[in-house]
């Protein structure tokens, strides 16, 4: 996938926003969850710079699915990525020295997390936890892929949620499971900082898309829109779509984590989250529609008992933080939907 044209465009674009990309010039990184969407672009990004910029980047990446980790790198025939074939929850063990870890194993699919609650928190917290302690004996830097999820429920008077803030879990909650995890894992890290000094950074991450993503069974809204999209079917939404919701790009969202581990402050946090088209899903739909030339029509089905990803009122981000690093984002919400429906017709 890595020479497919709209992949190449986009890292093409991620180069012209990163400076300073030097810093990881003969640098040893481990992208836990390489298979991810996000982490599948961290190591496309990488490789873009050991083929164009001479930078002698190793990069491990630990995966359950080697065959899914060779689609999308080739790495059987390149020498800078490196699989490490395992689980996160298993003990992690590297013969080499190792200058930054990127941890984005976590599965934040809503089916899964209905339906495997306990591999979510597994994952969360003792993934976490294997990765601090090669984090300690390696002297690594962490970068932890958090989720605006983390906020819960805030308080009403709040406009905008800055990285201080803290809202309402409910622990009784199914779903919670996600959510409390990915705070225990956050607790974990700023532990390790006091108790051991690892040195960390933290993105919280909000409706990231493009291509990549699951668009199968995934229960997502803007994965399950665009899977109709692709398969020209009919868009079917389970309410009445008055939810907002805003959405990032692949590469603003891979920039801004380029971003952050270059310039962002040591131990510290940052929100990440495109909050400039906040859009009503009902209008998302319409808006896959005219993409798609009205070849598909969007129906409203509503079902008693419906269950609701995520119930808490929409808050935005404040990402102040993230633009004082210089960061912005550059795609339009249009634009980006082309793109990601382009690239998916093209595979």
């Amino acid at each position: 996938m890595y020479n497919n044209e709209i992949i190449q465009k986009d890292i093409l674009s991620i180069s012209n926003q990163v400076d300073n990309y030097k810093k990881f010039k003969n640098k040893n990184i481990l992208i836990t969850g390489a298979n991810g969407m996000i982490a599948t672009y961290c190591i496309y990004y990488f490789m873009f710079l050991n083929d164009n910029k001479n930078m002698n980047i190793k990069i491990y990446a630990l995966v359950r699915n080697i065959n899914k980790l060779n689609k999308n790198t080739n790495c059987e025939k390149r020498k800078d990525v490196i699989p490490i074939i395992q689980d996160v929850n298993d003990k992690i063990e590297i013969n080499d020295k190792l200058d930054y870890i990127i941890h984005m194993a976590s599965n934040a699919n809503p089916k899964s997390i209905i339906n495997n609650p306990v591999e979510i928190i597994n994952s969360n917290v003792m993934g976490t936890l294997n990765v601090l302690e090669l984090a300690k004996e390696k002297k690594a830097e962490v970068m932890f892929t958090s989720t605006r999820e983390v906020y819960g429920e805030v308080d009403k008077s709040i406009k905008k949620i800055k990285e201080t803030d803290m809202g309402k879990l409910y622990n009784t909650q199914l779903r919670s499971c996600y959510p409390e995890s990915k705070r225990m894992a956050e607790n974990l890290i700023i532990s390790y900082e006091y108790q051991y000094n690892i040195k960390y950074k933290i993105a919280r991450i909000a409706h990231v898309y493009g291509p990549g993503m699951n668009i199968t069974n995934d229960g997502r809204i803007m994965s399950d829109l665009i899977g109709n999209a692709v398969e020209e079917k009919n868009i079917i939404l389970k309410s009445r779509g008055e939810d907002k919701r805003a959405f990032c790009y692949i590469t603003d969202a891979v920039v801004g984590l380029l971003k952050i581990i270059i310039d962002g402050k040591e131990n510290d946090i940052y929100n990440l989250s495109n909050e400039t088209e906040e859009i009503k899903i009902i209008n998302l739909a319409y808006l896959i529609k005219e993409l798609l030339n009205n070849k598909v029509d969007v129906i409203i089905d509503i079902k008693e008992n419906n269950n609701e990803y995520v119930k808490f009122k929409r808050t935005m981000l404040d990402t102040t933080k993230l633009e004082k690093l210089g960061w912005y984002p550059t795609v339009k919400l249009r634009e980006g939907i082309e793109r990601t429906i382009k690239y998916f017709k093209s595979i």
